[in-house]
């Protein structure tokens, strides 16, 4: 079990640290074709006016897409019949996360490409979801 405690987002050292920056500018630079399709639906506020970043790392992890102002994660995976320990490694980072007060949506890259409509429309449920509260 892990416990995790929770830390506000005013602690500004949690968020984009220095020592990860090269890290995740190297992410940006390489990233799959599903990320730069995905970035291309969410830049520039195009979602509903959500101002989202990419590679955005929190304590020491770096998460693919961010929307710091809903608290929202979004993870594009690769094969869904990954490895167990990664499945693990996955569901432990998005526990903590969690913990931190942030909602992680997991998404398979292909999704991406065939149903990107379906892809919207959860990250607007979960932000107006956020709304109504």
């Amino acid at each position: 079990m892990i416990l995790v405690t929770f830390i506000p987002m005013k602690n500004k050292n949690l968020f984009n640290r220095k020592g990860l920056k090269s890290f995740r500018s190297s992410l940006r630079n390489r990233s799959t074709s599903a990320e730069a399709t995905f970035w291309e639906m969410l830049k520039s506020r195009k979602l509903d006016g959500r101002k989202f970043r990419r590679q955005y790392s929190i304590d020491n992890f770096i998460v693919d897409f961010c929307c710091p102002s809903e608290k929202l994660i979004i993870e594009l995976d690769g094969d869904p019949h990954g490895e167990y320990n990664k499945i693990q490694e996955d569901k432990n980072r998005d526990k903590y996360l969690e913990n931190l007060g942030f909602t992680v949506l997991r998404f398979e890259n292909r999704f991406v490409f065939q149903e990107p409509e379906y892809l919207i429309s959860e990250i607007r449920k979960v932000i107006n979801r956020k709304e109504s509260i």
